[in-house]
């Protein structure tokens, strides 16, 4: 399990994100180290990643998305179905990986990438209207929603640098069930699944808890 690439963006221009500055969608592969740390609570810290851009911090960035994971092997498959070439970072991934289970990947699961930097697992990718309009593809947030392969983010637990080629290693993976792929589905296309988040605890994100509290009281009447 490695980095295939690390990827960083600067702003770009976007008429389908509120954000003022654009979008910081348009990542692509750097040479050498990139130094990863926390960059603080959402709504003031962006990126984990030096050099790289949030625009949107409303909803994007902070502790809790402070890294995007994507396997390489995912963006083949959509290579193939949109027929068309899809470089590393394309999908605004940080780290494009190989050889990971990112999907099937637990909520607090800890991966250690190179010899320092710790991340852990903490929640999908939902689709947006800056997505769609980026790849530029018809109907693509609900085919992305259909293929339910949302990529993972990630929190920084031990801050460290990192190269493409470094090895990824999961050095933690809890004993819930509550995967990305689950997370992705209970927030998307299956809400019944929302009381089973609630097993992965305090790893999850406040705002899913949040929402599979809320439909675990109306189930229960």
């Amino acid at each position: 399990m490695k980095l295939l690439s690390v990827n960083v963006g600067r702003p770009t221009p976007c008429r389908h994100t509120a954000a003022e500055g654009g979008t910081g969608i348009d990542k692509r592969p750097v040479d050498g180290p990139v130094a990863v740390a926390a960059p603080g609570p959402k709504g003031v810290g962006g990126s984990g990643l030096a050099g790289d851009a949030v625009v949107d911090l409303r909803h994007h960035g902070g502790d809790d998305q402070a890294v995007y994971a994507y396997a390489r092997e995912d963006l083949d498959t959509w290579q193939r179905e949109l027929g068309r070439e899809l470089a590393n970072g394309v999908f605004g991934e940080n780290l494009t990986t190989w050889g990971v289970e990112v999907t099937g990947a637990r909520i607090g699961e800890c991966w250690r990438v190179g010899p320092r930097l710790l991340l852990e697992v903490t929640s999908p990718r939902i689709p947006c209207r800056t997505f769609h309009a980026w790849l530029g593809e018809r109907g693509w947030i609900r085919r992305f929603t259909q293929a339910a392969v949302p990529g993972a983010y990630l929190r920084v637990i031990e801050p460290g640098e990192i190269r493409a080629g470094d090895a990824v290693e999961v050095v933690h993976r809890p004993a819930h069930e509550v995967t990305i792929g689950m997370v992705f589905q209970a927030l998307t296309t299956r809400r019944e699944l929302l009381p089973r988040l609630l097993e992965a605890g305090a790893a999850l994100p406040e705002e899913a808890r949040q929402k599979a509290r809320k439909y675990a009281e109306r189930a229960a009447g």
